[in-house]
């Protein structure tokens, strides 16, 4: 697991933000009360109005926050300057270092979208797609069949069909060491954090090589045929965490 501090070495701020999104994880945003989350960081419920205005902003901060911290480190990760195979390369691992560390956050993007204001959601959507375009413009430079005007949809939805893998990381990442045989929900454990990091970034390469494959092999029609395909396999395993 990532090494991070503990809850009380934190600033109040961002305890609150670690204990909210962990209570909203577990119960759901309109499953947990003020007084639960101030309860957790050892602070009355009315003493959380000094750091937030109440549920709705941290909800908010909560899925701005980790949309522009997407943006930002994929723009920093880009523009690496060593080519498009390794800025690609890098995008992936820090995609994948995200749904490993911070799966509250993926399961909050998933789950409570909806929950935000409008004009919350609009920065959302907003952040979102900056990622997205970010990671299509790196994806066809990266695999120059993709580079192909036609091949613009396939290249899209091969990024989509990509978050939805990563993003299926809650559900399949096993307990850390020392939780015993069987997670608290009693399933098996699955692969420990290197091992899925490993898989994720295989299966992300293997996916945009297939992806390039297809556009060559059938140029005239494999965009929409894909694209369709990719976008019910993203949808399958919650790729709301990055959409259109």
């Amino acid at each position: 697991m990532p090494n991070v501090p503990a809850a009380s070495a934190l600033p109040r701020r961002d305890q609150i933000r670690r204990e909210a999104a962990r209570l909203f994880a577990a119960r759901g945003f309109l499953g947990v009360g003020v007084d639960e989350i101030g309860k957790a960081v050892g602070i009355s419920g009315p003493g959380l109005y000094r750091h937030f205005a109440g549920k709705d902003a941290m909800l908010a901060d909560l899925l701005i926050g980790i949309s522009e911290r997407l943006l930002e480190e994929g723009r920093r990760r880009a523009g690496g300057g060593d080519g498009p195979a390794a800025a690609l390369d890098a995008l992936i691992g820090g995609h994948v270092e995200f749904a490993l560390d911070d799966r509250d956050l993926i399961t909050l993007h998933d789950r409570e979208l909806l929950n935000l204001k409008e004009e919350d959601r609009r920065t959302v959507r907003r952040l979102q797609r900056g990622y997205v375009e970010l990671w299509v413009d790196v994806v066809r430079q990266a695999y120059p069949p993709l580079a192909d005007p036609a091949a613009e949809p396939v290249a899209r939805a091969a990024v989509h069909a990509v978050f939805g893998l990563i993003n299926s990381t809650p559900h399949s990442l096993g307990s850390n060491p020392g939780q015993g045989e069987r997670s608290a929900q009693g399933e098996r454990s699955g692969l420990q954090r290197d091992g899925m990091a490993a898989l994720l970034h295989t299966l992300a390469h293997g996916a945009f090589a297939a992806a390039a494959d297809a556009a060559v092999a059938s140029p005239g029609s494999v965009g929409s045929s894909i694209a369709g395909s990719a976008a019910v396999g993203s949808a399958a395993v919650g790729s709301a965490t990055v959409t259109d």
